[in-house]
């Protein structure tokens, strides 16, 4: 029988269900769950603006080290792991100040939705949220240059206790929605939004808005804490049941975005994790090949820690990595090193004995 979730409590029930959303992709969030975490593989961080924490999520945070946040196993029944935010201080956001927690979704991920056109589609968007800190809270969903938004509003009735929210929007019929590989939407989650970036809640604006008039501010509050997970957006009118998938595929989604070899996410030798392999090209470079774990959104940017080049059983640490011909499923750079060798040996581009030595991949939005 079908089931849907009930938008008050979050309780499977039978009898009903969202057509638009029941089949395929229902889910356009990745990691709404919270289960991945290759940066920091459940550590605390207090990110920098516009910085990636657990996969897939940004950090907007205007003022620096005002908020935390970590992968959390505090989790209401069903889940188990939630994001943490964590005030850091008792600060008073100000004019053009944002501080809030944001994906953005891929346009291809979204194209469906025909938003911009007559035909736009219904959306909801659901979560479990729980806080210190009781009252209305706010968000909004934008076009990728944020010049349609739509704020929300929900409330958090009982402090330090999951709670099941549910928002259903009507799709945007105007404006400019990307449907390829660039920002489709932009879901903000607010922690303290200025009203500079603040609007009226439930109608679509021509205008760069964030959270709502008035929301509550976590990082007014030292210490405050905000935790969410099961953070869905689907087709339709009905928040339905979260659309639970398998590790591996939730994994391979989000390395779209981003991949790891090493450091956090290396479950082998921490401290030699092999992250390509080729050839010494001259006497302090080699040419080394990365196939990647699947296909990227675009070509990625490539950085490391810790690395070094092996030619005949010795460690060369990188000076520097230069891409000379990386593609959306495969890396290929020339890698400069302040070793000797001799050409054409064959070459490993791994850890250098570091348990926080990786390489990565990145294609974020």
């Amino acid at each position: 029988m079908p089931v849907i979730i009930d938008g008050t409590n979050g309780i499977t029930q039978a009898g009903e269900f969202n057509s638009d959303s029941s089949f395929g992709f229902k889910n356009r969030i990745i990691n709404g769950a919270m289960v991945i975490d290759q940066r920091n593989a459940g550590a605390s961080v207090t990110p920098a603006d516009n910085t990636y924490t657990l996969d897939r999520w940004q950090a907007s945070q205007t003022v620096s080290s005002k908020f935390s946040v970590q992968q959390s196993s505090t989790v209401p029944a069903g889940f188990s792991n939630s994001m943490l935010i964590t005030s850091l201080s008792a600060y008073s956001v100000a004019s053009g100040e944002v501080f809030a927690m944001a994906q953005q979704i891929e346009g291809y991920n979204v194209a469906d939705l025909n938003w911009g056109t007559a035909n736009a589609k219904t959306v909801t968007l659901s979560f479990w949220v729980r806080s210190s800190l009781t009252g209305t809270f706010g968000g909004a969903l934008a076009n990728s240059n944020v010049t349609r938004s739509y704020p929300f509003t929900y409330t958090i009735s009982v402090a330090n206790t999951f709670e099941y929210k549910s928002v259903t929007i009507a799709g945007d019929t105007s404006g400019t929605w990307q449907t390829t590989n660039s920002t489709g939407i932009r879901v903000w989650i607010g922690l303290g939004v200025s009203s500079t970036y603040s609007g009226t809640a439930g109608a679509w604006a021509g205008s760069d808005f964030r959270s709502v008039t008035g929301a509550t501010s976590v990082v007014a509050t030292n210490g405050a804490t905000f935790y969410i997970t099961g953070v869905q957006l689907e087709v339709g009118s009905t928040a339905t049941n979260f659309d639970v998938r398998s590790i591996g595929t939730e994994l391979a989604l989000a390395q779209r975005y981003y991949q790891q070899i090493g450091g956090n996410s290396f479950v082998g030798n921490p401290l030699y994790p092999i992250i390509g392999n080729g050839f010494a090209f001259s006497t302090n470079q080699a040419d080394i090949y990365v196939p990647l774990r699947v296909t990227m959104r675009s070509t990625p940017t490539i950085t490391s820690s810790g690395t070094a080049i092996q030619v005949i059983a010795t460690a060369y640490t990188v000076t520097s990595l230069g891409d000379v011909g990386s593609t959306f499923n495969t890396v290929f750079l020339r890698i400069s090193t302040a070793g000797t060798f001799t050409a054409g040996n064959g070459a490993l581009w791994s850890g250098n004995n570091s348990a926080t030595s990786y390489g990565a991949f990145s294609s974020e939005l």
